[in-house]
């Protein structure tokens, strides 16, 4: 969804975990491994600070653990127009690539029935941070395209403001 609004948009697509990758040079999974969450989580603030700094308009993807960590939400709302795209956990699975699924430190080895319950659980517990968001999509009964535009219909009317 990312990178087809940021087409649409004709702004660059950055991705936080493929930034943090790239800056560490091993994947999310280990770094969450090896050096634990709170040292990734601090590697995404850094990232998304980053982008702010290089003054660029871009799509920005985060995970779903960002905007959760100490005050990440409050400060890109004060920076630019988060963006959540609300959907069911069993849209998400059901969207999900077997290595979306095995990338992802917090699904791994998770059966689907227990995949559901943990995101399920996840989704309610981050549901006040994310509902914090500037523009909130019901995504469960639109098409990728519907949700593009109306996002985009979201945003020229925001720039109008």
């Amino acid at each position: 969804m990312g990178r087809r609004l940021a087409r649409r948009l004709g702004v660059p697509f950055v991705d936080t975990d493929q930034r943090v990758e790239a800056s560490e040079g091993a994947s999310v999974a280990d770094i969450f491994h090896y050096q634990g969450e709170e040292y990734f989580r601090r590697l995404e603030r850094e990232v998304i600070e980053q982008i702010v700094d290089e003054s660029i308009h871009a799509v920005v993807s985060t995970g779903g653990g960002l905007p959760t960590w100490e005050d990440n939400m409050a400060w890109m709302n004060s920076r630019g127009v988060t963006v959540y795209l609300r959907r069911s956990a069993e849209q998400i699975i059901a969207r999900m690539s077997p290595y979306g699924r095995e990338k992802r430190p917090m699904f791994r080895g998770k059966s689907d029935e227990e995949l559901l319950a943990f995101m399920t659980a996840n989704m309610a517990e981050r549901e006040r941070f994310y509902a914090e968001a500037r523009v909130d999509v019901d995504c469960n009964a639109m098409s990728d395209y519907q949700v593009q535009e109306y996002i985009v219909t979201r945003l020229i009317s925001l720039n109008e403001e």
